[in-house]
């Protein structure tokens, strides 16, 4: 493997380990208490073979026939691994999805909980999920309006027995970042869900200040996709 990458991806994987440790200081946290998750979606082997090289376990994708042309072939080569889908779900990918993922952070809709449901009874495994909850009302983007989180919240444990670990949001690009975070963080707390998914490249120090527990960090991590 060129050392010249490994020492690169090693290199940006340790500051980005360090904002977040900062950032988990300042607001009175233990960093260990925050997840690094490596947005590795169209990024190619080596870069990814870097990534592993440098101790990373966690990763972040966003469709299911990327991810499972990508990792199939690694599971078993890396003690530990952790697969996320962080990318919207169709309902007919929900088998490959379950088969694949350690976690689902895109739940979203009743018809995706009835497909996973099934899911989870074929493959015998339940990965852990999280809804998503599209914070900025974007009508491009997936996720629970937030007026509807308490609502959706209830019915995924009422209706399907979802364990619902945590919550999920993309900011809109264009406005500040921190609002939305509070935002995913008040719901969350109302509800009594533990964890949240949010922060990425831009924004990833924020989030935690805002009480992330887990980051999704690509370009900063791998550098900027040509």
């Amino acid at each position: 493997m060129d050392e010249k990458l490994l020492h690169e991806i090693a290199s940006a994987r340790s500051d980005v380990l360090a904002r977040i440790a900062a950032a988990a200081k300042s607001a009175g946290r233990e960093a260990a208490g925050v997840e690094l998750v490596a947005v590795s979606k169209v990024q190619p082997d080596e870069r990814i073979e870097a990534m592993l090289a440098a101790g990373q376990r966690v990763f972040g994708e966003n469709r299911v026939q990327e991810a499972e042309g990508r990792w199939e072939h690694r599971r078993a080569a890396h003690a530990g691994l952790e697969l996320r889908l962080i990318g919207p779900l169709q309902s007919n990918k929900a088998r490959e999805a379950v088969a694949l993922f350690d976690v689902i952070e895109t739940l979203d809709r009743t018809k995706l909980a009835g497909a996973l449901a099934d899911a989870f009874v074929q493959a015998g495994k339940t990965p852990r999920l999280y809804v998503q909850v599209n914070t900025g009302e974007e009508e491009q983007k997936a996720g629970v309006a937030p007026r509807d989180a308490d609502a959706f919240i209830a019915a995924m444990r009422r209706d399907y027995g979802f364990a619902i670990e945590g919550l999920m949001c993309i900011p809109p690009a264009e406005e500040p970042a921190g609002p939305h975070f509070a935002l995913l963080a008040k719901i969350a707390a109302r509800n009594g869900v533990a964890k949240l998914s949010m922060g990425m490249s831009a924004d990833y120090d924020i989030a935690v200040l805002f009480g992330a527990t887990s980051v999704r960090v690509g370009s900063a991590l791998f550098g900027a996709r040509g």
